[in-house]
């Protein structure tokens, strides 16, 4: 999933303070599950906004609500597209493309990030979700016994560790950083695939990825 972090409230606050109305706009999936911009994250910014305004003798009304999603048309609607069209700026707690939809969607709507967008994660551990994949267009996983080089190895390399892998952790960050290729090994001798690994891996082909500009999927079969 994508996952995110709220802002600092002084950012959100200093965008709030520029209008008199404002919609806090949550999105109900990955930042939910991320305890970012859910029901809960809107409720208690939109309360934390309204008491720094009283504080701060502000003039600003606070409006919340939230949508199952915000990068999907079908979810604005008739509700929630009089909501932002009341609304002087929203303030949309969903991931940057999220944010980013609401805007084609809204096109006269000011719509200000409540979160910096991080990495697709998984949920590793009670509030703990760690980076598995970049998006580069060419998986490998097939290759590596289901775990990414690209996006787990600090150097993305694809036919071993570099010479600072040292028992199993990362020269990046010793302490935080479990080598993948490491990891990849065990794996792999524990499926008795080793002999697979012999194999040299061409570099990938990053020109499916980010570097080959904005990407877009065509699904014609389902397309009107």
């Amino acid at each position: 999933m994508i996952t995110a972090e709220r802002k600092p409230f002084e950012a959100v606050y200093e965008f709030a303070r520029r209008h008199q109305k404002i919609l806090v706009l949550g999105c109900g999936t990955c930042v939910t599950v991320c305890m970012a911009g859910g029901e809960k994250e809107v409720d208690a910014l939109a309360s934390q906004i309204t008491l720094a305004a009283r504080q701060k003798d502000d003039n600003i009304t606070v409006e919340k609500h939230t949508i199952e999603r915000q990068c999907d048309q079908e979810f604005f609607d008739e509700q929630t597209s009089r909501k932002i069209k009341q609304a002087d700026a929203v303030i949309s707690l969903a991931c940057g493309v999220g944010v980013q939809f609401c805007i084609e969607c809204f096109t006269d709507s000011i719509v200000y990030p409540g979160v910096d967008t991080k990495f697709y994660g998984a949920n590793t551990e009670q509030g703990i979700w760690a980076e598995r994949c970049i998006g580069c267009g060419d998986c490998v996983l097939e290759k590596f016994g289901g775990l990414c080089p690209v996006a787990r190895c600090s150097k993305s390399l694809l036919n071993g560790p570099c010479g600072g892998s040292a028992e199993g952790k990362c020269e990046v960050d010793p302490e935080n950083i479990d080598c993948v290729w490491q990891l990849i090994y065990d794996r792999m001798e524990k499926l008795g695939r080793l002999d697979e690994l012999e194999l040299n891996v061409p570099a990938n082909n990053w020109t499916a990825g980010r570097d080959g500009g904005p990407r877009k999927i065509v699904r014609e079969d389902i397309t009107l």
